[in-house]
């Protein structure tokens, strides 16, 4: 029935017009043909907003064996290239645990300290999300409950955590970052009045999928305006299981004391049941209080994924 209704929607694209709706005080833009066939696009839209299965790909990569490889560059504000990394790697799971070899590396510049610790958290994040530094054991995909937190880090740890919490969920609520927190939760009342929503129903690589935009209005004024931090995201969700396909943003704000610029692009696949990451594309800017600025830009390609 699923199909049936996806080969409708999609052969309906062509011949009707988009419909502007509020639903509350967000205005979401619809393919017509969803109105027209009652479909429940209020449960979707509600589904879409409350999405773990972004998070929980990048969670499916402790689990498994693959083979990854890396691309970090740090540039000063005239993009030349002050740092930079370019490795291969390849992750071991066995026996509930999971252990990585550097099968080769290149390294330039100040990438990493005396003490062998990359010096930008840029890599730092990289390597949070790709590298494993020793032997890891007891890990869970279980995502369940879990709600991201940064009350119990300080200093370092708690940028670090704040810029992951960032990077897997755009357009939600992060705590203890001043000026901007509250700004960075699209789907609130005071973000409805700031940016347009809109759904609509496409193939992306061949699969039928549910395609979610959030662009800013056009029509906003200078004080409105300081209040978007998302330019723009697009996220396709897989029609059948709602699981993220692949995720496109660019986020950037302004507050004085510091200030950010964002983009990203993240492609996913299946390996059996698990959804994984296999593409990664990162440019950042970032100037944080205390912290000089970093520019950087990374690239992660994820492949020969196999089970324990």
């Amino acid at each position: 029935m699923k199909w049936l209704l996806a080969i409708l929607l999609l052969s309906s694209r062509g011949m009707a017009q988009d419909t502007t709706l509020f639903i509350g005080n967000q205005q979401t833009t619809l393919p017509e043909v969803f109105v027209r066939n009652h479909f429940d696009y209020q449960k979707l839209l509600k589904q879409i907003q409350n999405d773990t299965t972004f998070y929980k790909a990048f969670k499916n990569l402790r689990i498994l064996n693959y083979t990854s490889l890396n691309h970090i560059q740090m540039v000063n504000k005239k993009g030349l290239v002050q740092a930079s990394l370019q490795s291969k790697t390849k992750q071991l799971r066995k026996n509930g645990c999971r252990t990585m070899q550097i099968l080769d590396e290149q390294v330039t510049g100040d990438m990493y300290n005396k003490q062998g610790a990359f010096n930008y958290l840029t890599a730092q994040l990289y390597a949070s999300l790709f590298f494993t530094n020793g032997q890891i054991c007891g890990e869970s995909t279980v995502i369940a409950g879990l709600k991201p937190t940064v009350s119990d880090k300080k200093g370092i740890d708690k940028h670090k955590e704040q810029l992951k919490m960032l990077f897997f969920n755009p357009g939600k609520k992060i705590s203890g970052i001043p000026f901007i927190g509250d700004k960075l939760d699209v789907y609130d009342a005071h973000a409805q009045k700031l940016y347009n929503y809109k759904l609509d129903y496409v193939q992306y690589k061949g699969t039928p999928c549910y395609l979610f935009s959030i662009l800013p209005k056009e029509d906003l004024g200078v004080f409105k305006q300081n209040g978007v931090v998302v330019d723009e995201m697009n996220t396709w969700f897989d029609s059948q299981t709602l699981t993220v396909l692949a995720r496109t943003y660019r986020l950037s704000y302004k507050a004085g004391v510091y200030d950010f610029d964002v983009s990203m692009e993240v492609e996913m696949d299946k390996v059996g049941n698990l959804v994984v990451p296999v593409l990664l594309r990162y440019k950042g800017n970032w100037d944080v209080l205390f912290k000089k600025r970093e520019i950087g830009l990374f690239t992660a390609t994820l492949f020969g994924f196999s089970n324990e």
